[in-house]
This record gives structure tokens, C-alpha cells and sequence, in this order.
């Protein structure tokens, strides 16, 4: 269910774009060919799935994609968009972060608002690290706590990410873990 909630939420994003117009319009993929792919992430299904996300799941999925489009598309990539051009990657990259926190600001939901703010600021230091592991544990823990809600041990884990970032990629984890519960994961 995961992953066609996730195409169902890129769709909804490229539609959005689309409905636009200009650039980025003209450089989404057709949209027969959006398909997340089995390593996807799901994030916008795991915010989702959360307990805090009920009675908006669809919303939610497509906040956290949009935003989730976004730091890939400032990576060179996309799953909905042309990504040959780095300049226009970047636009798009600020427009879907824009368009995502706007919507949950719209929603209300000034606390998932400011999970999606840390987590796009721990992406550009694991960016600037070149930390791949790190931009992940952010990316589960933010789709974590938006859907479950933080804890003193996830604000902990986001403090620690200045001091040790390789550290801090398992506390990231280990607290996404706690928050949803799933104990077992985060060995």
C-alpha cells in the first residue's frame, strides 16, 4: 500500500506543478511514468501511517513527498521532474520545500512544520558532509515524529547532529524507532 500511496501523492504533486505552469511544468515527467521505485523511502505513507496524521493521511503523504522531492531534486534527482538542469533543480528543490511547508502552516500544524524545518537543515549538513546515512535518519525521524509526534530523545538526537554526525545518523534512527515504536529496528 505503501507505494501506491506514494504514487498517489507524487502525483498530486506534479499536479499541483502543472497546474502552475511555466518551467517546471514543462519539466515534469509524463505522468504514466511516475513510479517511486522499490528503494523508495515511503516517507509520506510512514507520516501517514502515524496516529497524529488520522483523518489526513492523504494530506500528509503529500506534504512530506513534496518536501522529500524537494532534497532530492537539490541532490540531482527526481522521481516526477526532469533533472538534467541544476539550476532549475534548485528552483524546484525551494518551490516543493515551499509548497510543503505552506500546507502544513495551512493545516496548522506548526509542529510537523518545524520536524520538516530540522530536517531539511540536518539534510544540508549531511549534504555538506557528504552523509548519506545521516540525511536518511533524518528523513525516518522527521516522518516519524510527524506522524507519531517527537520525544525529548528525537529533540536530543537532532541536538547532537553539530557534535558527532556519524553518531548522531544512529540516535536519529534509534529515536525514529522509539517513536514509532518499532524497538526492533533500531538495532
Amino acid at each position: 500500500m505503501s507505494a501506491e500511496q506514494t504514487r498517489i501523492a507524487l502525483s498530486s504533486v506534479a499536479a499541483r506543478l502543472s497546474e502552475d505552469g511555466g518551467l517546471l511544468a514543462e519539466a515534469l515527467i509524463a505522468g504514466d511514468a511516475v513510479n517511486p521505485g522499490p528503494d523508495d523511502p515511503a516517507l509520506g505513507a510512514l507520516a501517514a501511517a502515524g496516529p497524529l496524521s488520522a483523518g489526513r493521511e492523504a494530506q500528509i503523504a503529500v506534504v512530506v513527498e513534496a518536501v522529500y522531492e524537494g532534497f532530492l531534486l537539490h541532490g540531482g534527482s527526481s522521481r516526477i521532474l526532469n533533472a538534467s538542469d541544476g539550476d532549475l533543480n534548485i528552483l524546484a528543490g525551494d518551490r516543493l520545500y515551499a509548497l510543503g511547508l505552506a500546507e502544513l502552516a495551512a493545516l496548522g500544524d506548526l509542529d510537523s512544520v518545524r520536524e520538516l524545518a530540522d530536517v531539511i537543515a540536518i539534510c544540508a549538513q549531511a549534504r555538506a558532509l557528504d552523509d548519506r546515512a545521516l540525511a536518511i535518519a533524518a528523513w525516518q525521524l522527521g516522518a516519524s515524529a510527524i506522524g507519531w509526534g517527537s520525544s525529548p530523545e528525537a529533540e536530543q538526537a537532532k541536538d547532537a547532529v553539530s557534535d558527532d554526525a556519524s553518531a548522531a545518523a544512529r540516535a536519529l534512527q534509534a529515536a525514529a524507532c522509539q517513536l514509532r515504536g518499532d524497538v526492533a529496528q533500531s538495532d
